[in-house]
């Protein structure tokens, strides 16, 4: 079984190719399909994710946003009966071919979930557990990637004096950025962001979309949300799901100030949803 790395090696990456507007692409979606059992949670998807953006995916719940979102790092997999057809192609690979190596795929596309989920362990701990697992061993080595990961979540001056204490002693809002730390700790090229705020307090709302905008100088980041001002905030492009069906896509100040789509006109504008 080849890893995603091995694989890439073999191709020219998908990352130096353009999209119609000329911008680097991370992620194309080809007409993918989703299915619980009888259930077609995504239907028809076509569109690409730009490289170093962020991009937000809205819609009502049940939609299949975030089915999508888990698709791109096969946590669907993990889903009794689930399946998946068509194409997410990264680096000219589909990720969704059965020979692919998920634990590979998941250190180059990382993924946050909404409700923060710090291992019962100390802050340390939890950055390095999953690096020593992949064999590394430097105390040096380690010690350098707590801090570099800590840093690049906004999280080290907060912790730096406290890192062999619980995570759990932390409140959610660095929990979640601990998350994200311990995420980057794996040197991922995508971030995957599941509602990733929804749960916080409005101060830590506000650093996680801080956080955002500065990650996507190194990381391209996709990212459900259910808060339209945040969609409207952070992201680059946006894409609208409805019933399992991609309604629109286009940059993010196109769809909040003139959709294309009554759908989407009635969704930003709280119609419904």
């Amino acid at each position: 079984m080849k890893t995603v790395m091995e694989r890439k090696k073999e191709t020219k990456p998908l990352t130096e190719q353009p999209n119609k507007e000329n911008n680097p692409v991370a992620l194309n979606i080809e007409n993918l399909n989703i299915y619980y059992g009888d259930n077609h949670a995504v239907k028809e998807v076509n569109f690409s994710i730009e490289k170093n953006g962020v991009t937000a995916l809205i819609g009502p719940s049940g939609c299949g946003k975030s089915t999508f979102l888990r698709s791109i790092n096969r946590m669907n997999d993990l889903i009794p009966g689930a399946r998946s057809t068509g194409g997410i192609i990264y680096d000219d690979v589909n990720l969704i071919d059965d020979d692919i190596n998920v634990v590979a795929l998941r250190k180059e596309i990382g993924m946050v979930f909404q409700k923060p989920n710090p291992f019962p362990k100390s802050i340390y701990n939890n950055i390095t557990h999953a690096l020593k697992f992949n064999g590394i061993r430097s105390r040096k080595k380690l010690d350098e990637i707590v801090e570099e990961s800590l840093r690049k979540a906004a999280l080290w001056d907060e912790v730096k004096d406290r890192l062999h204490e619980s995570a759990l002693s932390l409140s959610g809002g660095q929990q979640q950025r601990l998350c994200i730390a311990r995420t980057l700790a794996m040197k991922p090229n995508i971030l995957l962001l599941d509602e990733p705020a929804s749960a916080l307090d409005p101060i830590s709302n506000a650093k996680i979309e801080d956080l955002i905008i500065e990650l996507k100088k190194d990381y391209t980041i996709v990212i459900v949300t259910h808060n339209m001002h945040q969609a409207s905030r952070i992201s680059d492009k946006t894409a609208f799901f409805l019933n399992g069906v991609l309604v629109e896509f286009d940059k993010t100040d196109k769809i909040f100030t003139n959709p294309s789509k009554k759908d989407t006109e009635d969704y930003i504008t709280g119609r419904f949803g």
